[in-house]
């Protein structure tokens, strides 16, 4: 297992590469604890990033304290914190301090969109691969909900609280259905 500093030290190298928001960071802890060290399952990490995404500030952050605390306890969670923040807040320091100097430069747009087109396939990858752990639904009613969701969020404008909710409602049902069915066969 990896040392509470070393997972800071993990966090912090990994922290610099944060475009796109933390799924970039979550397709990195897929192929470096999930596929490679198999620290974890992909059940097990889908499972952080659930309740990271379920709770009040930065999905990674919650994320990355989850993990670190799963791995090494608290004192893991916080250096884990504190390594995926650090390198945002330095460079957010220099933006701050260069702003106008960044803010009209072409070469610093051009850069950014650079970064925004490798940026969703990076995304993608992430939620291509959790998806195959994230659901116990059958892959026609996986896209159904999917689709929904979509359409309630992109065209009726609902709310994006409500649409969890009534995932979390479909879940629910789908669940206590399928126990149901279970203690049938039985």
């Amino acid at each position: 297992m990896r040392s509470a500093l070393g997972l800071y030290l993990y966090f912090f190298k990994i922290g610099w590469f944060t475009f796109g928001g933390g799924w970039s960071i979550v397709a990195q802890m897929q192929a470096d604890f999930v596929e490679r060290e198999k620290k974890i399952t992909s059940e097990e990490l889908m499972d952080i990033v659930s309740v990271g995404r379920s709770l009040p500030g930065t999905m990674i952050g919650n994320a990355a304290y989850l993990f670190g605390y799963h791995t090494c306890g608290v004192l893991g969670g916080v250096l884990s914190v504190f390594g995926i923040i650090t390198p945002p807040l330095v460079i957010l320091s220099i933006v701050t301090l260069f702003y106008k100097a960044f803010r009209d430069n072409v070469y610093v747009a051009r850069a950014l969109v650079g970064v925004r087109a490798v940026v969703a396939p990076i995304i993608l990858s992430a939620v291509w691969k959790l998806q195959k752990t994230g659901t116990k639904l059958k892959f026609p009613m996986y896209l159904a909900l999917l689709a929904a969701a979509c359409v309630l969020s992109l065209i009726f404008d609902v709310s994006s609280v409500l649409v969890v909710l009534m995932g979390v409602a479909v879940g629910v049902i789908y669940h206590l259905t399928e126990r149901k069915k279970g203690e049938e066969q039985e």
